[in-house]
């Protein structure tokens, strides 16, 4: 649009005008003659002025363009690489959050596994606290058993009991039952196999020996020799059995 109104301002200013015209055709008159000379010259000089000034504002128009088209391409260069730039920041902002994230899930993972173990030990202390001091009762509890059992039928009923000896097995008796419902409500219990003649079981009993029982099944208790007691469900001392072995 410049270089056009550029050019028609020269056309306009090149043009030759109608008093040139008159001058070339009234000869006869010499002052018309240098006037029109003089006033072609100026014309001429204003010719060239606008031609001058036309080429500088193209060259201008045409630098400008050129910058133009060069700072385009200075900011598509420049923004290529800064948009990598901020493609590889982003890339690295997301595996530190995935790692941090796994980092986080492992920690509470730990965590709930100790808590979960904690807990575990803590209960564990609190049922089997009392395992060393019933350890230590086993034998007292064994020697109520023997007392009681050492003791004839026969002595504490009918014509021959002992009325002494009948209070003495009442009294023992009692404090027997009173200790075993003691030990009861803290976990400890006392089991007799040969009393439902169950089968032998390896983790809760111990055979000491072996005899022919032909009204018994094989591998049934038949009798025994030793009492079996367990603490919250774990063996504390295994019963000491006679297994049948028929054939």
């Amino acid at each position: 649009m410049i270089q056009r109104s550029l050019l028609r301002s020269l056309q306009t200013a090149t043009r030759p005008t109608q008093p040139l015209r008159l001058a070339s055709r009234t000869r006869s008159n010499p002052f018309s003659s240098v006037q029109s000379a003089a006033s072609s010259a100026s014309q001429q000089l204003q010719g060239r002025r606008w031609y001058s000034q036309a080429q500088e504002a193209k060259k201008e128009a045409t630098a400008e363009e050129q910058a133009d088209a060069q700072g385009l391409g200075d900011k598509a260069t420049g923004a290529a690489p800064a948009q990598d730039t901020a493609a590889k920041a982003t890339d690295a902002k997301d595996k530190e959050i995935l790692e941090l994230k796994d980092r986080l899930l492992r920690q509470v993972a730990d965590y709930r596994n100790l808590q979960v173990q904690t807990k575990r030990e803590v209960q564990a202390s609190k049922d089997f606290a009392l395992q060393r001091f019933a350890k230590d009762l086993l034998d007292s509890v064994d020697n109520f058993d023997r007392a009681l059992s050492g003791v004839e039928a026969g002595k504490l009923q009918g014509e021959q009991a002992n009325k002494d000896l009948v209070a003495l097995h009442s009294g023992l008796r009692m404090v027997e039952e009173i200790l075993m419902t003691t030990l009861k409500k803290h976990g400890m219990e006392r089991f007799d196999p040969s009393e439902t003649a169950d089968k032998f079981d390896p983790n809760k009993m111990e055979a000491t020996f072996q005899a022919p029982q032909p009204d018994k099944e094989d591998g049934s208790v038949f009798f025994t020799q030793q009492k079996g007691f367990t603490l919250n469900g774990r063996v504390l001392r295994a019963a000491k059995v006679g297994i049948v072995r028929n054939s």
